[in-house]
């Protein structure tokens, strides 16, 4: 995978654990050649475009505009046809979007420092029965783990960290749910 990016856009900064990174959240998320994969929070496609190579489709949503269009671009350069990307708030109601009208069999998400809290709550409307969820704040993806588990009805199946950033206090967490 190529990814392009301009400087003021989003990408990891640590090549190698997001290599490993992603390796993980593909294998957790297993999609095959028949399933429909939703990727929130997707970026410029760091996950998606992995993922778009072993699933049928994935849908990419990204709040940051900017972002979106170089995810479809990343997407192009790359020869990937089977994904497509939309912006939208996940932070507010999303059920009028013409994506989220759609069943997806498994979830990435990758929120930044704030969580997911207000896009999990809407998760029972894509009908997926796992989710991933990658974080950089231990304290949000724990939050919202507690919703996934004590409110949706998923099963935390196994949870770990990478050091992202060594010599700091900030990891990436990743959790792996079953409904």
């Amino acid at each position: 995978m190529h990814f392009h990016f301009n400087p003021t856009e989003f990408t990891q900064v640590n090549p190698a654990i997001n290599r490993a990174m992603v390796a993980r959240a593909l294998g957790l998320l297993a999609p095959t050649a028949d399933e429909d994969v939703l990727d929130l929070f997707c970026g410029l496609g760091n996950f998606t475009l992995p993922l778009a190579r072993q699933a049928k489709s994935v849908t990419g949503v990204e709040g940051d505009a900017p972002l979106v269009q170089r995810a479809r671009d990343n997407a192009q350069r790359n020869g990937i046809s089977n994904a497509e990307f939309f912006a939208a708030d996940l932070f507010a109601d999303v059920s009028a979007a013409p994506w989220a009208q759609r069943h997806y069999d498994k979830i990435l998400l990758d929120p930044a420092r704030a969580g997911a809290q207000e896009i999990v709550r809407q998760l029972p409307r894509f009908g997926a029965g796992r989710v991933v969820y990658i974080s950089c704040n231990p304290a949000t993806l724990a939050r919202d783990a507690g919703i996934l588990v004590n409110e949706l009805g998923y099963r935390l199946l196994g949870a770990g960290i990478m050091d992202m950033f060594p010599h700091t206090a900030h990891v990436e967490s990743i959790a792996v749910f079953e409904r």
